[in-house]
């Protein structure tokens, strides 16, 4: 059965080739959005866009295939959405890419990559989405930081500080389109049990159920979240439930970040 709490309204989803961008999109159809995912990976977002069809046939979904670092692509990716559907309503930020090098170790290519992608992809989307935003009823940017954005831990010092800049570029994206009614905020995964995970964990010979039990101390709950349970919370802020909510950052990560 479909809802509605995105009923007539279109979605831009950046990393929609799996994970939490693809769980977001099956939520967002399932509550009435049209959706276009964004991802690098073709044949990934091939896949996501099979799948929703399958489940429901008369689900509106496009794709777009690019690197989020580009802005000439986010501009492509954002004018797909316009001359597709008339409209852009809500912009999800999800690309990421990770990088283990210690602090004292990594190059200043490797921040170069971190950087382009997590910082100036997500300011390449907004950038490109905003003049459409501003144009809808009620629109919404939500920022897929991390837990560690808040938090410490050692080994992805470059991908948790670009996650801690997304939460400041969140703050301040609320101050500047608050006059557009466009709101802007950001959630923070904890554990999440991603396609990614369950593929690095399986060429490193390790069974999923052996993954499973590795994350019982990362969070209150002693449990990885599902992809879907980060992706509710997105619809809840993307949503009209979420009006009176901008420059939020919402822990979604098990209590992790008060343990």
């Amino acid at each position: 059965m479909q809802g509605s709490r995105l009923r007539d309204k279109v979605a831009l989803i950046t990393g929609g080739g799996g994970g939490i961008g693809a769980a977001t999109a099956r939520v967002f159809c399932d509550e009435g959005a049209a959706v276009i995912l964004v991802d690098a990976n073709a044949q990934a977002l091939a896949n996501v866009a099979d799948a929703l069809l399958s489940r429901a046939p008369a689900t509106s979904v496009h794709t777009f295939v690019a690197d989020v670092a580009n802005a000439d692509q986010a501009t492509e990716a954002v004018a797909l959405a316009q001359s597709t559907f008339g409209r852009l309503d809500v912009l999800v930020n999800n690309a990421a890419m990770r990088n283990y090098s210690a602090l004292a170790d990594a190059t200043p290519e490797e921040w170069q990559s971190m950087v382009s992608v997590n910082l100036v992809g997500t300011s390449n989307y907004c950038r490109a989405a905003l003049p459409f935003l501003r144009r809808a009823e009620s629109a919404s940017i939500v920022n897929v930081s991390s837990c560690f954005a808040v938090i410490g831990r050692k080994g992805m010092g470059l991908y948790d500080a670009t996650k801690a800049g997304m939460l400041a570029m969140t703050r301040t994206l609320a101050f500047e389109e608050a006059a557009h009614g466009v709101r802007a905020n950001a959630i923070c995964p904890g554990s999440t049990l991603t396609d990614f995970h369950v593929n690095r964990a399986q060429a490193a010979g390790k069974s999923v159920e052996t993954l499973k039990t590795q994350r019982q101390d990362t969070s209150l709950i002693g449990r990885w979240a599902s992809p879907e349970e980060v992706a509710w919370p997105i619809l809840w802020l993307a949503s009209d439930e979420a009006s009176f909510i901008t420059g939020a950052t919402l822990m979604v990560d098990g209590g992790l970040s008060i343990m």
